[in-house]
C-alpha cells in the first residue's frame, strides 16, 4: 500500500483526486498507476483501470489470473467491474467511498452479485493514511477554488 500512496501523491501533484493502485505478481509490482481523469480529460482513466491495464500489457493478457492489487480509496462501479473482469484474485483498499465506493459502502459488487469469477477484499489497508492523503487534498482544492 505504500506504493499505492506514492501513486496518489503524484495524482495530488497534478490536482487530480489521489488515488493510486498497484498490481502485485508472485510479491512483485507489475504495474502502477494514479488517476487522470483531469490530465486526460477522461472519466475511465481510474488508477485502477490504468494499472490493469499496464499489468495486462506486461503479462500479454487481460488475464490477471494470481494478481493482487493495492488501491488507495475503495474501487468505484466501474473499477470494481474491471477487476472482477481481469481475474484479478485479491484486492486490498485503503479508505472507503461512502459517495462511490463499490466494495461495501455504497454497494457491493465483490460480494452481493454472483458473477463468473470471485474477487477477495480485504480493506482498511493503511486507512488513516490514505484518509488523510485524501482530506488534505480536499482542503487545499476548497483553498485554491476562494481565490
Amino acid at each position: 500500500m505504500k506504493e499505492a500512496l506514492k501513486e496518489a501523491k503524484k495524482a495530488y501533484d497534478k490536482l487530480e483526486v489521489p488515488v493510486g493502485a498497484v498490481v502485485v505478481k508472485e510479491g512483485k509490482i507489475i504495474a502502477r498507476a494514479h488517476n487522470l481523469k483531469e490530465t486526460k480529460y477522461d472519466t475511465t482513466k481510474h488508477a485502477e483501470i490504468l494499472a490493469i491495464q499496464k499489468a495486462s500489457k506486461k503479462l500479454n493478457s487481460w488475464r490477471l489470473i494470481d494478481c493482487e492489487m493495492y488501491v488507495t480509496l475503495e474501487p468505484c462501479s466501474m473499477c470494481a467491474g474491471a477487476i472482477i473482469n481481469s481475474r484479478i484474485k485479491k484486492v486490498y483498499i485503503g479508505a472507503l467511498d461512502e459517495k462511490t465506493g463499490a466494495a461495501g459502502s455504497v454497494l457491493n459488487l465483490f460480494e452481493d452479485f454472483t458473477f463468473n469469477h470471485k474477487v477477495e477484499v480485504e480493506k482498511g489497508i493503511m486507512q488513516e493514511e490514505c484518509e488523510k492523503l485524501l482530506r488534505d487534498f480536499f482542503k487545499m482544492l476548497r483553498k485554491i477554488k476562494k481565490k
